[in-house]
């Protein structure tokens, strides 16, 4: 059994209850390790490292904090393959996935933020000849972040990164279902030589160590991404007390594919827009809009391309999807499977549970899954599933397409396929969303603003804006004499 520690005050210590929750690897259902049962009192501790290590750490020159997160960032480099291994026994993602993207995605995170801060410039203004006018920017203090299961280290790196970049002290909580991968990185920042205090990890649910991040009164900024009903929670809790929030929450993102499309790159990259990480991607393109010229066209190569795709072995580099991260987000995903054949729906293509042989015959496996027949505001439509399952609605106008593909809560994300330059701007400005690929997915730019509109959240992560959320603005008037 493998057990976690919590990292508080630069040390890896059990959690004050001596209690554990079990960690289970989905790719076959077992349990392989126990993770701190953590709660308020183990909260307090780390804040209260984090409190005094801020004075310090807040003063540290850039350089110097530049440096000992590139550090971090090398030692990831250089553990590449066992952090790799981790993420996909802990998630159920592919190990080649991991390897290739999750953990180069999080080196690259603290080496951004940790050379952004030696470039940053700030406002200056003179003021009619009267008066010269200029900006600081600060460190807020303790930052509280809260990361999800779906994409572990590469999510939480993308919040602890800017925070401490930017000069703050951090209390984090990486998801309990998937934590091991926060816990090999705090073996790492006691290996840089991160100071003590400056990031401390606190394991356990939400209810007890989430909850008590977010209403801790010395943790004056929040930065959460995961479902919209825990965000709705944690801005009830952080709002009256006035902390800085930023929400990254749910999505139901279109993908919309337009006759004049390159087919062959469209079909491509729509099949791993749907079914990266066994679907569970914020960023997903779950609802496909095919213009009707080529919906049949389209239906029958996608359908063939997705029965071609293999549910196996994570650690198998042949297998393209791995298990779902949990039994019980398999049941809600297979429930929503059912759901769109009540809805009216036909399964064009999976809709059903993948039972492995061997150690894997427990694991949580479902085929690729592709419905078409649905209204395009039904249940099955409008609300997340967060898995492998896609819908498929044709559409004849630009119109239509734009109403069907704005009528959900939420607005995180779209991908547009067309070969005509106006019409890409066009529906890009009219898709009510945060983000909006053309011709392409999930290609991403770290200096670009990160986030979504409606029920998809509050603010902007990534680049300038990221290190902007973790400082807080001065203005300094010096009267000229």
């Amino acid at each position: 059994m493998e057990r976690i520690l919590n990292y508080i005050n630069g040390q890896l210590v059990e959690p004050v209850s001596k209690s554990y929750l079990e960690n289970i690897d989905p790719s076959r259902g077992k349990v392989y390790g126990e993770i701190p049962d953590s709660d308020e009192r183990d909260v307090q501790l780390a804040t209260q490292a984090a409190k005094d290590a801020f004075s310090i750490w807040a003063a540290t020159p850039r350089e110097e904090r530049s440096r000992l997160i590139l550090k971090v960032a090398d030692l990831i480099d250089a553990n590449l393959e066992k952090l790799a291994k981790a993420e996909s026994k802990d998630n159920g993602k592919p190990v080649k996935l991991a390897t290739r993207v999750d953990i180069p995605r999080a080196s690259s995170n603290f080496r951004f933020f940790a050379t952004a801060i030696l470039h940053e410039s700030t406002e200056a203004h003179q003021t009619d000849g009267l008066a010269f006018n200029y900006t600081e920017r600060s460190p807020v203090g303790v930052a509280g972040c809260i990361s999800p299961w779906n994409l572990p280290l590469y999510l939480f790196t993308w919040k602890i990164a800017p925070a401490l970049a930017a000069g703050n002290t951090v209390v984090a909580k990486p998801s309990e279902i998937t934590p091991m991968t926060a816990f090999l990185l705090s073996e790492l920042c006691i290996e840089a030589g991160l100071p003590k205090g400056v990031l401390n990890i606190v394991h356990g649910l939400g209810p007890k160590v989430g909850q008590a991040i977010s209403e801790h009164p010395d943790i004056p900024l929040i930065s959460f991404t995961g479902g919209t009903a825990t965000g709705k929670q944690i801005a009830a809790t952080a709002a009256p007390m006035f902390k800085k929030l930023s929400l990254e929450l749910g999505g139901k993102n279109p993908n919309i594919i337009f006759a004049d499309c390159n087919f062959e790159e469209a079909l491509k990259t729509t099949v791993h827009s749907s079914f990266a990480n066994q679907g569970q991607i914020c960023l997903c393109g779950s609802r496909v809009f095919i213009e009707r010229p080529i919906y049949e066209k389209f239906k029958l190569a996608l359908i063939e391309k997705t029965n071609a795709l293999k549910v196996g072995d994570p650690a198998d580099e042949h297998s393209n999807l791995g298990a779902i991260v949990s039994e019980g987000h398999m049941k809600k995903v297979l429930s929503y499977i059912d759901l769109a054949k009540s809805e009216g729906g036909t399964v064009l293509a999976g809709g059903k549970q993948v039972i492995l042989e061997g150690e894997l015959s427990e694991g949580y496996y479902i085929r690729p899954t592709i419905i078409e027949g649905l209204s395009y505001d039904c249940r099955t439509n409008q609300e997340e599933i967060f898995g492998p399952v896609i819908t498929l609605t044709p559409f004849d106008t630009d119109e239509e397409v734009l109403a069907m593909g704005n009528s959900t809560q939420y607005g995180l994300a779209a991908t547009v396929w067309t070969s005509n330059l106006n019409r890409a701007h066009s529906v890009s400005s009219k898709l009510n969303s945060g983000i909006v690929w053309v011709n392409c997915w999930l290609l991403r730019d770290l200096r670009t603003p990160f986030g979504g509109v409606k029920n998809s959240g509050v603010g902007r992560e990534g680049g300038w804006d990221a290190l902007q959320f973790f400082s807080q603005k001065k203005n300094v008037c010096i009267k000229l004499l």
